[in-house]
């Protein structure tokens, strides 16, 4: 006899527009994966979080981090620490432990596979401090990076050029930052559906062969002209992909697999391995083997 379908929930700031709702048969369980948008509205997220607490599998932080990374130093978001303290019985996620180990996998999976040749890229990862696992092995497979957290968290035009760059300014900023309003710092709401237009960004973007990170980040200071350009990332909506392709971008890489026409983000695959059964990040890569997962790869050119 089946086990009962489970449901796992990502309660975002992000907008309702890009809501999705998708079944899935994973490791012989029937999953309900969904994702509900509150539009920046935190007091509407922590209702929601409060009703599904005890009556759903697992549910997802989404659209707001409760750990940023800065080498071995872990900084906690402040409303985002408040959010999760709402759920009393149900596990909360945000992603973060996913990140540390999936996103490390893609980018020796995008290497062996010849996908990418890391040592001929110049990489721009849009924030550091949110993917810190990408990042470290971005270095370590030999891609030229930079770090973009300065100009598409704080819109201050410093480019981080290495990872030691990144621990020693994250020691000084994210212990203020952390306590800032969240909407602050990252696209809430529909500013997740706003383009803007800016030189500074436009040019950084523009000199990199490879865009990587948060896709609302990237999305936000999108450029007209994306030609030759790999975009690695996650949580992409079907006009996400619609739009990529119209501005020539070569290819997309999304470190999650495709539901439905969707990739979810980080917050939810790991609310998907909660309710597998997972205890913490050691029992992530065991399950990574188990369900075969590969970044899904969508060629434009």
């Amino acid at each position: 006899m089946s086990e009962p379908l489970k449901r796992v929930v990502s309660i975002s700031l992000g907008s309702a527009t890009r809501n999705h709702c998708a079944k899935a048969q994973l490791l012989d369980q029937e999953f309900q994966i969904e994702r509900i948008g509150t539009d920046g509205d935190l007091e509407l997220a922590a209702k929601q979080i409060t009703e599904l607490d005890g009556n759903v599998a697992a549910i997802g932080l989404g659209g707001i981090d409760l750990y940023v990374v800065a080498g071995k130093k872990r900084y906690v978001m402040r409303d985002a620490a408040k959010l999760a303290a709402m759920a009393k019985q149900t596990p909360i996620v945000d992603g973060s432990g996913l990140k540390h180990t999936l996103e490390r996998e893609a980018v020796r999976y995008l290497q062996q596979e010849k996908i990418v040749d890391w040592l001929q890229e110049k990489v721009l990862l849009v924030s550091a401090v949110d993917r810190f696992g990408m990042a470290e092995e971005l270095v370590a497979a030999g891609a030229k990076c930079t770090f973009g957290d300065f100009l598409f968290i704080l819109e201050l035009p410093i480019p981080l050029r290495s990872l030691d760059a990144v621990r020693r300014l994250g020691s000084v900023i994210l212990p203020v930052a952390t306590k800032l309003p969240f909407k602050m710092l990252y696209p809430t709401g529909e500013k997740q559906t706003q383009i803007k237009d800016s030189k500074t960004h436009r040019a950084w973007m523009e000199d990199a062969t490879v865009i990587a990170g948060d896709f609302l980040l990237i999305r936000r200071y999108l450029p007209e002209n994306l030609n030759g350009k790999t975009i690695f990332t996650n949580t992409v909506t079907q006009d996400d992909i619609k739009l990529l392709k119209e501005r020539g971008a070569k290819q997309l890489v999304t470190t999650t697999p495709e539901f439905d026409g969707r990739s979810f983000g980080t917050n939810v695959m790991e609310g998907v391995f909660v309710a597998l059964g997972a205890k913490n990040e050691n029992d992530y890569l065991p399950l990574l083997q188990q369900l075969q997962w590969s970044p899904r790869i969508i060629k434009f050119s």
